[in-house]
């Protein structure tokens, strides 16, 4: 029988908070407003005072100790001892001279290096809350994450630090590390001995990640200590099943949960190595692959269309496992990559409120074109706007429940999200008769034109297909006629023709003519959130060919 969440449901109260601070759960949501969690898995059934900084790091005990668990490009490696020595020392610091106490939010802001990951460990070790966020966010998104989750203390690599000077957030205190200053992180006096790890609740906050934000207000999405564990031990463990002799690496930096879980959290808990990266470019991740024999490698679907052309450069035999994510995965992308490297491509749906992937395949299982079942402990389904399932074969809402669900901090947009006890992730799917899951569009991407449904990843994946496209990006324009007219931006190869009628004529040649976009507008590059995401909402209102 399916576990529901105790907590959740009201059957017992939560387990006692080891929490001084309690501002995060003092604004989770309301109960009835929080999903219904699912629990079917005997490895989910987690004790009810979890530490998962201090699970992450088991692997340093006993032999398991001189184990290396980070390595960098420039040669650089820790082993599992010395990063819970480093950990350990950051915790001390954080309890003792910055004054930290279990429930403060602690922001995090760096490129990925070990030292971040450590960063991020010892906050969670120490019961506080970690906030990590991304290097490129500019003062303004700075400053009102810091006010949304009430921050007052931030770990910020010496490199990164101008842009959080400059946002002038009330009463943050910044601590810089990586510098030479006598008072930075981890020059500051602490002792030489373990840090015991706070007895934190399984149901404690552990990190709350901010969504990108590039459209509004952006969201804090709040996650719990056995939310930490649940993600590996649903899609890691079950699909991408890693082994202790992997390498893994990629290009999602630690402040986007698709990279915290794929370069910290899955190769800890197996006990493997991470290569970290502070620049992962497509060349780069390619040159890294073959000079350090990496065999995990999560990026997006971008990132491997891009590396294709650098293939016959690069040794990649190493490669066992290739995780793709953060957006739609073309199948023309999929089969191009098989081709080229005899690799399945690992497709997968995550979501910031659901904290990793909850729909995907590996293996034999892999059917290109679709995302993939849900993962072994995750549920999904097909609905309409009034939440009732829809047949197989037609499009409707994709609704998900699991071990992880969405909890945003003090948000309204909560009631949007959560519908029924479902996580309704805003994508429109079809469920296939034999339960696979297709993509179809962001459900507010669907292009409606003279009456058409027209599926956006649809007509891009069409436009991928000619040789001479690298990016294609397609959105609706409003259209006093039709309503909406399709309008393609893409990105060809360098010294290749810019031909809007050739490529109208490749695409009628592969879809239906009421498909074919009405304006191709052609780019240097498309636009992207520094996680890598294309923001579409900026393509909207450009037109005619160019």
């Amino acid at each position: 029988m399916d576990q529901l969440d105790p907590v959740r449901d009201g059957t017992r109260p939560p387990t006692p908070s080891a929490h001084v601070d309690t501002f995060a759960r003092d604004h989770l949501p309301p109960p009835d407003q929080w999903p219904v969690l699912r629990f079917d898995l005997p490895e989910l059934r987690y004790p009810d005072r979890l530490n998962c900084a201090a699970a992450l790091l088991s692997g340093a005990e006993g032999a398991g100790a001189a184990r290396p668990v980070f390595r960098t490009a420039t040669g650089e490696s820790w082993s599992y001892g010395e990063l819970l020595a480093r950990v350990d020392r950051i915790a001390h610091v954080l309890t003792g001279d910055l004054g930290v106490v279990p429930g403060n939010r602690v922001l995090l802001r760096g490129p990925t290096t070990p030292h971040l990951a450590a960063c991020w460990l010892a906050v969670l070790k120490a019961g506080a809350i970690a906030v990590t966020v991304l290097a490129q966010q500019r003062p303004h998104e700075l400053r009102t994450m810091c006010e949304i989750a009430r921050i007052r203390h931030a770990l910020c690599d010496v490199r990164a630090v101008d842009d959080l000077a400059k946002a002038e957030i009330p009463h943050l205190a910044i601590t810089t590390y990586g510098g030479d200053a006598p008072d930075d992180l981890l020059r500051r006096p602490a002792p030489d001995a373990p840090f015991p790890a706070v007895d934190t609740a399984a149901d404690d906050v552990a990190l709350i990640a901010f969504t990108s934000g590039t459209t509004g207000r952006p969201k804090g999405c709040v996650h719990f200590h056995r939310d930490v564990l649940a993600i590996a031990d649903t899609f890691s463990r079950h699909v991408l099943r890693p082994r202790p002799d992997d390498l893994f690496a990629g290009s999602p930096p630690l402040g986007f949960t698709f990279g915290l879980g794929g370069l910290v959290i899955f190769p800890m808990r197996a006990g493997a190595c991470a290569l970290l990266l502070e620049q992962a470019r497509p060349r780069q991740l390619l040159a890294a692959v073959a000079e350090h024999r990496v065999s995990v490698l999560f990026t997006a679907p971008t990132a491997y269309r891009a590396m294709l052309d650098a293939l016959d450069g690069y040794d990649v035999s190493s490669l066992r496992r290739c995780v793709s994510a953060g957006e739609n995965l073309p199948a023309a992308t999929w089969h191009a990559w098989h081709e080229r490297t005899g690799l399945r491509l690992v497709n997968g749906i995550g979501a910031t409120e659901l904290l990793h992937i909850f729909i995907s395949a590996a293996d034999d299982a892999v059917r290109p074109g679709t995302t993939g079942v849900p993962v072994p402990g995750w549920y999904a389904r097909v609905q309409d706007e009034d939440g009732l399932p829809v047949p197989d074969g037609q499009p409707g809402l994709l609704a998900v429940q699991g071990p992880v669900g969405c909890r945003y901090l003090a948000d309204e947009r909560q009631r949007t999200y959560v519908r029924g006890g479902w996580n309704v992730t805003g994508d429109t799917y079809v469920r296939e008769p034999d339960g696979y899951f297709r993509y179809v569009a962001r459900a507010d991407d669907m292009i409606i034109s003279a009456g058409y449904n027209i599926a956006g990843p649809e007509v891009e994946d069409a436009l991928l297909r000619h040789p001479d496209v690298v990016e294609a990006a397609v959105v609706g324009r409003p259209d006093e006629d039709r309503g909406q007219v399709v309008v393609a931006h893409v990105v060809v190869k360098e010294g290749a023709a810019r031909d809007a009628e050739a490529l109208r004529a490749y695409v009628r040649s592969r879809l239906s003519p009421y498909k074919c976009p009405r304006e191709i507008v052609f780019l240097d590059a498309l636009p992207r959130t520094a996680t890598g995401k294309l923001q579409r909402f900026r393509l909207r209102g450009r037109g005619e060919d160019q």
